[in-house]
């Protein structure tokens, strides 16, 4: 078995390296900056074990960079486990991921490489066959002065990453003293989303719509609901069932929503916070703004659905 697997490796990376080289015209001129070439990494498919899939398979830009299923599939179709989330407006995030493992944006671009059900692949390997490509060692030569190493792949990654900034919304027009950019529905639903009783942004503040917090959000019960979030990483009981709260920039096109995509519309959302227990009816350490159900009336529940998908780009209104 050992003599297999020493076999199959160098014919996976001989095969990623002749699909790396085909998917690029012989004329492709150098990438002019760092971005550029953090946009190419992500969509190379080489960065997976067998070349099959790369970082925009599942993170699908006509989605603001999320994934359009519940759990992503990864090489060998192999399924991820937990929903895949939008990498747009992460510049001003830190602990990255739903329970905050990485230490930064470059930190996290490791970890899909490397996980079985993901990418697969060991980032050693990707450096490695990086370097066996000129257009990519000349591209780092150029833009880094150094060759492909796991500093700088991982920096222009998180380059590419740091650029997905959006603020080309209806909102952001309403917030520059246009009142017209948002119906009288959008504004009651602002001033539910702002309100004490609902205190949304308790947790959802900041121009991205996040306080970069860890919440237990009721989702959390030890049996079914058996995901412990950010207590897998800290050990810490108090963060049983806490996830970190994801900014709302685009979350109108980013479904299907919450760490494991239960629910698939924004309407389930607002449903769920309107009343939690109706989904997991013995929460285990749920914080304290959602003890208390909501019990939002269909009206307030509308109000807030106009608010909600008032923070989407332009460029995804008519996706």
């Amino acid at each position: 078995m050992l003599l297999k697997t020493k076999l199959i490796l160098p014919v996976l990376a001989l095969t990623a390296l002749i699909l790396l080289a085909s998917q690029r015209s012989a004329d492709q001129s150098l990438p002019d900056d760092r971005v550029a070439l953090g946009k190419l990494l992500f969509f190379e498919k080489a960065l997976s074990l067998d070349s099959t899939i790369s970082c925009a398979s599942c993170h699908l830009p006509d989605f603001a960079f999320a994934d359009t299923s519940a759990f992503s599939f990864g090489v060998g179709g192999r399924l991820g486990l937990r929903n895949t989330p939008s990498i747009m407006n992460v510049n001003a995030r830190d602990l990255m991921f739903y329970d905050g493992r990485a230490a930064s944006i470059e930190d996290q671009v490791h970890f899909p490489v490397e996980d079985p059900n993901e990418m697969n692949v060991g980032f050693d390997e990707v450096v490695r066959r990086l370097n066996a490509d000129p257009f990519y060692t000349n591209s780092f030569m150029k833009l880094y002065g150094s060759k492909p190493d796991r500093a700088n792949l991982a920096a222009a990654v998180a380059a590419f990453e740091r650029s997905l900034e959006t603020a080309n919304t209806p909102f952001d027009d309403y917030m520059s003293d246009k009142a017209e950019s948002l119906n009288a529905s959008a504004i009651r639903g602002r001033d539910i989303f702002l309100s004490d009783r609902a205190r949304c942004f308790d947790c959802h503040f900041g121009p991205d719509f996040t306080g970069d917090e860890f919440k237990n959000i009721g989702l959390y019960d030890g049996k079914l609901w058996n995901d412990a979030g950010r207590f897998n990483i800290t050990k810490d009981s108090s963060d049983l069932g806490k996830f970190k709260v994801p900014g709302l920039r685009n979350v109108g096109v980013t479904g299907p929503y919450m760490h494991n995509g239960r629910f698939r519309t924004l309407e389930e959302v607002i449903d769920f916070y309107s009343d939690p227990y109706r989904v997991v009816a013995k929460p285990i350490n749920i914080d304290s703004t959602l003890q208390k159900p909501l019990n939002l009336s269909a009206e307030e529940k509308a109000d807030l659905l106009s608010f909600l998908l008032s923070l989407t780009d332009r460029r995804f209104l008519n996706r």
